[in-house]
């Protein structure tokens, strides 16, 4: 069998590898996209699944801060990262997750919003960190959570990645009842949608080979 077909597409990929500028502003870009999506949501007070999620649900059972949270929550999840994904993918996911995590912490004094129509910040909001997860992605990283577990799970047992993250997530919404009321858990769901549309529209396998 002919290797041509394979060295071609790996000196392609090679040409296309991003440069340290470019890792640099997609991760500063990205992860800015996702803190705006997130102030629509903490204003219209909905919540998201992930561990985004879990560390809006701890701010709302405890009064934290959602920053340190956030990032004190994906601390396990980078030996996973590392192990399936490399050192590369782990670097540029922990510093994505600490820029979200001190943007989050910045944005309250940036921006001050008086009025935030719920349905708006559901779709809005939800396009925004969709967007945000798609510039991530493309550049090698993401924002942590849990999908490094769910993938070791359908490794480890079998069990499916899609079911067990939708599951996941809806236990996490589901949590939220005794904070959020069920119109806005409704809407959550619907942002939720709307990320995963940008998401499964935009940034389909095979059509971005770069890394």
């Amino acid at each position: 069998m002919s290797t041509a077909p394979s060295a071609a597409a790996a000196t392609e990929a090679s040409a296309q590898r991003h440069t340290l500028f470019e890792d640099v502003q997609a991760l500063l870009i990205g992860t800015l996209f996702v803190a705006v999506g997130l102030t629509l949501f903490r204003h219209a007070g909905l919540m998201t699944g992930g561990t985004v999620g879990l560390a809006l649900l701890t701010r709302l059972a405890t009064g934290w801060s959602f920053g340190p949270v956030f990032f004190v929550i994906n601390l396990p999840f980078y030996w996973l990262a590392w192990r399936r994904l490399g050192a590369r993918f782990t670097v540029k996911t922990l510093l994505a997750v600490s820029l979200l995590a001190l943007l989050s912490e910045w944005m309250p004094h940036w921006l001050r919003l008086e009025m935030v129509q719920p349905l708006f910040a559901a779709i809005g909001g939800g396009l925004m960190i969709g967007t945000g997860f798609i510039i991530l992605f493309r550049h090698r990283a993401s924002l942590g959570g849990l999908n490094a577990v769910v993938l070791w799970l359908q490794e480890r047992f079998g069990w499916r990645a899609g079911k067990v993250q939708l599951m996941l997530d809806a236990t996490i919404l589901l949590a939220s009842l005794p904070w959020v009321d069920v119109q806005r858990l409704l809407l959550s769901v619907l942002g939720a949608a709307a990320m995963n549309f940008a998401l499964a529209v935009n940034h389909k396998p095979g059509r971005y080979t770069a890394f």
